[in-house]
């Protein structure tokens, strides 16, 4: 194996600089033709026009010689530009190369075929574990909802328990929009994933019940507000685990007190209301994952503070459509 990599270093430096020998023979007789014409005009050997047409042909079989020595790297520029979801390994490999290519195209070309294949195991691993996690992590879910739906229809429940089968329904429905974010931003190539157009006031409405729901057990009130309406282009299932994140962290914020989601022209604010006590300065985990998902889909996010009691978290979604 050392022997093989010596070997493989030895023909690296025989063939290092072939290119810039090649370009400097090239010009080097393209200059001694120039001088050779250029005598023979100056000693009337030749006429003008002759001499003009040698120099014509001379440029052009340089041109043609130094565009075949810059053949291999343009190929590789290709193949690169090429580049969609899956690099072509094959295309990149340097035994594609030509044994009188060049050191330096020798090394580029495998450097880019081993950082191509560090891409298609990345894409592989990032399959794998949203597949697993997906389904990993809802059967589980699933078990417990429906464990809890169950004991909650149980009649002798003590209020202990009612509240404690409440609490576990809540953490069940913030972990199912938490999973269903982290998956959306594990998925690199689920950007353009169930885009349809909806108007957001429409998917609000219908994410009421379920925004209440997770909210039950807190002592917030959860209102809409719909000064504008809009429609955008993209999936809704991302835009509610937007705006539950967005929620989410209002309700952490005010423990009590109202959570106002406001429809603006261009946007969606999320603000809290508390009037006996200030709000709590406390962003957390959900509003990093909110930030994450307004760069990933360039929808921007602004938060703003008013009179050290409200905070308002406003999203803003440069392409609408009218309603």
């Amino acid at each position: 194996m050392d022997r093989g990599l010596l070997q493989e270093q030895g023909e690296g430096r025989r063939r290092a600089g072939a290119f810039h020998r090649r370009l400097a023979l090239i010009f080097g007789l393209q200059l001694l033709g120039v001088i050779v014409c250029v005598a023979l005009g100056l000693f009337d050997v030749a006429p003008p026009a002759a001499v003009l047409v040698l120099l014509a042909i001379i440029s052009a079989l340089a041109w043609l010689a130094a565009r075949r020595a810059w053949r291999p790297v343009g190929r590789l520029a290709r193949v690169v530009d090429a580049w969609e979801d899956e690099p072509d390994l094959d295309a990149l490999a340097p035994t594609r190369l030509s044994d009188r290519a060049d050191a330096d195209v020798v090394t580029l070309a495998r450097g880019l075929h081993g950082f191509a294949t560090r891409i298609a195991g990345y894409n592989l691993r990032e399959r794998n574990f949203t597949r697993d996690a997906s389904h990993e992590l809802r059967s589980p879910l699933t078990v417990i909802k429906m464990s809890a739906d169950m004991l909650s229809d149980e009649a002798e429940l003590s209020k202990f328990g009612v509240r404690s089968v409440k609490r576990i329904q809540r953490a069940t429905r913030e972990m199912e929009a938490l999973i269903e974010a982290l998956l959306i931003l594990a998925r690199e190539s689920d950007v353009g994933a169930g885009e349809e157009e909806f108007v957001v006031n429409d998917v609000l409405h219908r994410g009421m019940d379920d925004l209440k729901q997770m909210l039950e057990g807190r002592a917030v009130d959860l209102q809409l507000e719909e000064p504008a309406r809009f429609a955008l282009r993209a999936s809704p299932r991302v835009f509610m685990v937007l705006c539950w994140q967005l929620i989410r962290n209002a309700s952490q914020q005010a423990d009590h007190g109202t959570i106002l989601i406001t429809v603006l022209p261009g946007a969606v604010a999320v603000s809290n209301r508390v009037e006996d006590a200030p709000a709590i300065d406390r962003h957390g985990f959900e509003l990093a994952i909110a930030q994450r998902i307004s760069e990933r889909f360039h929808w921007p996010l602004e938060l703003q503070t008013r009179d050290g009691s409200e905070h308002i978290a406003s999203i803003h979604f440069p392409e609408t459509l009218p309603a």
